[in-house]
C-alpha cells in the first residue's frame, strides 16, 4: 500500500500541508505583530506625555528668557527649567533666582499670539515654555525681615547690615545706580537683575503698587538649569557664598 507524499506514517498532516498552513498563517502573524507593536509605540507616548505633564504641574517648569535682565547668568532667548517646589516645600532663600508672576503690572502690555494646536498642546504637556502669561526673572536678594540698603562707602549693597561682593554681575555694571532703603516685609521678597542697568526690579518700583516688593506667592519657582540653546546648556546658580555670612534680620534692622 503506497503512502500519500503529504502524509506521515501516523496520519498527521505531512510536510506539503505544513507549508501551506505556514505561508497562510505569516501575514497574519505580521498584521498581529505590527498591531502590538503599534499599541506598544502608542502606550509609551502617552506614559511619556502623562508623565510630562505631571512633571510640568508638581516639579518643573520650562520658561523663555525674552530680555536681557539677567545677563549673564541667563541671555536672550534662553529656555530654562524651574523647580516648582520652591518656594514650598522647599525654602526660599537669598540669591536665588526666580520666575514670578507680574501681579503688580511691571511689564507692559503684550498682544496675544494667534492660536496653534500644536504648540498649545506641547506647552500643555511642559514640553515647550508658556509664553502667554506674564512673568518676570530676577535674583532674590532679601527675604522677609531684611533691611537692604544701597549703598555703602564702597558701594555695594548691604543687607542687615553685611556688604555684598556680587560676581554674578553683568561686567561692568554698578551694584545699583538707584538708592534704595527698605525693609522686607512679612511674605515678601526684594528682587533684582543681575544686569542692573538694564533691569527695571524692584528698585524701579519703588513708588508703585507693593513698593518694590514682590509677593511670595506669585513665585512659581526657582531656576535650577538653562536647557536651550544647547551651548548654554547648565546649572543657575544661587551663588550661596556671597550670602552665608549675612546676619539673621532683627525687629530694629530698619532702624
Amino acid at each position: 500500500m503506497s503512502q500519500n507524499p503529504d502524509q506521515s506514517q501516523d496520519g498527521t498532516p505531512g510536510s506539503g500541508e505544513q507549508r501551506d498552513h505556514a505561508a497562510h498563517k505569516a501575514p497574519k502573524d505580521r498584521k498581529r505583530g505590527l498591531g502590538a507593536w503599534l499599541r506598544e509605540v502608542l502606550t509609551i507616548v502617552v506614559i511619556a506625555l502623562l508623565l510630562s505633564f505631571l512633571i510640568k504641574t508638581f516639579l518643573f517648569r520650562a520658561f523663555y528668557i525674552p530680555s536681557g535682565s539677567m545677563e549673564e547668568t541667563l541671555e536672550i532667548n534662553d529656555r530654562i527649567f524651574v523647580n516648582l517646589l520652591v518656594p514650598e516645600p522647599i525654602d526660599l532663600n537669598r540669591g536665588d533666582v526666580v520666575v514670578f508672576k507680574d501681579t503688580k503690572g511691571w511689564l507692559p502690555e503684550t498682544v496675544a499670539k494667534e492660536s496653534n494646536p500644536v504648540r498649545d498642546a506641547l506647552t500643555f504637556v511642559g514640553l515647550l515654555p508658556d509664553e502667554s502669561q506674564q512673568h518676570l526673572v530676577k535674583r532674590v536678594i532679601g527675604t522677609e525681615g531684611d533691611h537692604v540698603v544701597c549703598c555703602d562707602a564702597d558701594g555695594r549693597i548691604t543687607v542687615n547690615g553685611e556688604p555684598l561682593d556680587e560676581p554674578y554681575l553683568y561686567p561692568g555694571a554698578a551694584p545699583s545706580d538707584i538708592p534704595f532703603d527698605v525693609v522686607v516685609p512679612e511674605g515678601k521678597v526684594w528682587v533684582m537683575g543681575d544686569h542692573r542697568n538694564a533691569s527695571a526690579d524692584s528698585r524701579e518700583h519703588q513708588n508703585g503698587e507693593g513698593g518694590g516688593f514682590v509677593d511670595v506667592d506669585d513665585i512659581e519657582g526657582k531656576a535650577v538649569v538653562t536647557a536651550w540653546p544647547l551651548n548654554r546648556i547648565g546649572g543657575v546658580s544661587s551663588y550661596e557664598e556671597v550670602f552665608k555670612d549675612i546676619p539673621a534680620p532683627t525687629e530694629n534692622s530698619g532702624q
